[in-house]
């Protein structure tokens, strides 16, 4: 599901003639500019029943170039992490099993 889908469901599930689609659009845009912020200082989001989010660092180290072999260093670097949680776990297992 794209974001754009996410929004039009929701225009389709709450029908009220007062909330444009431009109203749900600004409230999804507004969800996941906080969830992103409150990552980029390095909180955790977590949605019960959904799962969370968090910011793993990766240490500075040497790799590899893949083409020549040569060594390359790789800066230190923060990377958003997800965690299902038990319940989205659950879901997933269950349709798959019914598949």
């Amino acid at each position: 599901m794209t974001k754009s889908e996410l929004i039009q469901k929701l225009a389709d599930l709450y029908p009220d003639p007062r909330l444009y689609h431009k109203d749900f659009e600004r409230v999804v845009n507004k969800i996941f500019e906080e969830m992103g912020s409150a990552l980029a200082r390095g909180d955790r989001v977590e949605l019960r029943g959904f799962g969370a989010f968090s910011v793993r660092n990766r240490e500075a180290r040497v790799g590899r170039n893949p083409r020549t072999g040569a060594a390359v260093n790789v800066s230190k670097k923060n990377l958003p992490f997800f965690k299902a949680g038990k319940e989205l776990r659950k879901r997933i297992n269950n349709n798959i099993s019914q598949v």
